[in-house]
């Protein structure tokens, strides 16, 4: 299959098993810089897996979403809750409309670049508490995607319906090795093993079946 595809990589659990699931159809991956508290751990595994596969792999800065926005994502690791994600608590930690400016980019990229489809690995453990993770967005945004666009750019989430212990499988069939993932919202140097993204994390690894190697601090 031809190369036509972005992929959005934060160097998290799912988009780094979506990255080696879909290796040969990938042609670019774009990882964004918004300030959060973990973007720099993320960002580190984003690019040693881009560079392990030989996928190009470009850094995007949206600044403005940390001058302007509201979310404890973008304030300090002591905002971040603990609990799990169906808490009403999480909330706090949405980044307001996150996916579709990163779409949105990530769109302009890929026309720019000759390319068809824009890749995300949200899922549906994400849909309680993250509006722009759900199914009714991801085709509502893809359509706007291919109105827009000359090439007709759509949106590919195959996730979409299906939890992180069906990605983690996913990623244990590939060989993947989640130690080299990131996914703790504190964004410290070892995984708190309290937030929201690191009990699911611990869940999913469990339900999978999979050794954890995580290091995590409780």
């Amino acid at each position: 299959m031809a190369r036509d595809a972005v992929i959005i990589i934060s160097g998290g659990m799912d988009s780094t098993t979506m990255l080696y699931e879909y290796k040969d159809e990938i042609a670019l991956a774009i990882t964004f810089d918004y300030g959060s508290t973990q973007n720099g751990r993320e960002r580190q595994c984003a690019i040693t897996h881009c560079q392990r596969l030989g996928i190009k792999h470009i850094i995007v800065r949206l600044d403005f979403m940390h001058r302007y926005f509201k979310s404890a994502l973008l304030d300090s690791a002591e905002a971040i809750p603990d609990g799990n994600y169906n808490d009403e608590n999480m909330k706090s930690t949405v980044v307001p409309f996150r996916n579709g400016i990163m779409l949105a980019v990530a769109c302009g990229i890929a026309e720019s670049h000759g390319l068809k489809r824009v890749m995300i690995a949200n899922h549906a453990g994400d849909h309680a508490i993250y509006p722009d993770c759900t199914a009714p967005f991801v085709d509502a945004m893809s359509a706007a995607m291919q109105a827009g666009t000359y090439e007709h750019i759509a949106v590919f989430a195959p996730y979409t319906n299906i939890s992180k212990t069906d990605i983690v499988r996913h990623g244990a069939k590939l060989g993947l090795n989640y130690a080299e993932t990131y996914s703790c919202y504190k964004g410290g140097e070892y995984h708190c093993g309290t937030c929201g993204t690191c009990t699911e994390r611990r869940q999913a690894m469990r339900e999978a079946g999979v050794v954890d190697n995580t290091v995590y601090l409780k």
